[in-house]
């Protein structure tokens, strides 16, 4: 079945956000891969801050799910993935958040894979902002 325009457009927008987003975030992430264990450990000290976290991020997540519940194409597909990952995640990080700690904690072992990961989310973010910002829209002159 062929994606509405009005799907289209939704994907492009969402695109839009996502795109650059997962370009500048796991991209500094990555190359600040040597400080996580100070920023992890900051970050796990203030439980407010992990609590509203999580809340922040299962919002995110629900509000790609309830408005982008798409699956026409690659960019369609990511976007939809990327909100209920953010749901899962953020529903994770409020109810088991040291089952989170120690597993962020015990990633700092395996930076180079952990680098390799986010290098990933790069690469799907520069996906996402070609298809929001470069590609034109079908039937757009």
């Amino acid at each position: 079945m062929p994606a509405t325009p009005e799907a289209r457009a939704r994907t492009r927008a969402f695109a839009r956000v996502i795109g650059p987003f997962l370009v500048i975030v796991p991209g500094i992430v990555a190359l600040r891969a040597a400080d996580a264990g100070t920023i992890l450990s900051g970050f796990f000290e203030n439980e407010a801050l992990v609590w509203v976290t999580g809340a922040l991020l299962l919002f995110g997540g629900l509000l790609i799910i309830a408005l982008h519940q798409y699956w026409y194409s690659p960019a369609a597909v990511l976007i939809s993935l990327f909100g209920w990952f953010l749901a899962l995640r953020g529903t994770a990080l409020l109810i088991a958040p040291t089952l989170i700690e120690h597993a962020a904690f015990a990633s700092l072992r395996f930076t180079l894979l952990v680098q390799t990961g986010f290098g990933v989310l790069v690469l799907i973010g520069l996906l996402l902002s070609y298809t929001g910002w470069i590609t034109r829209p079908r039937g757009a002159p």
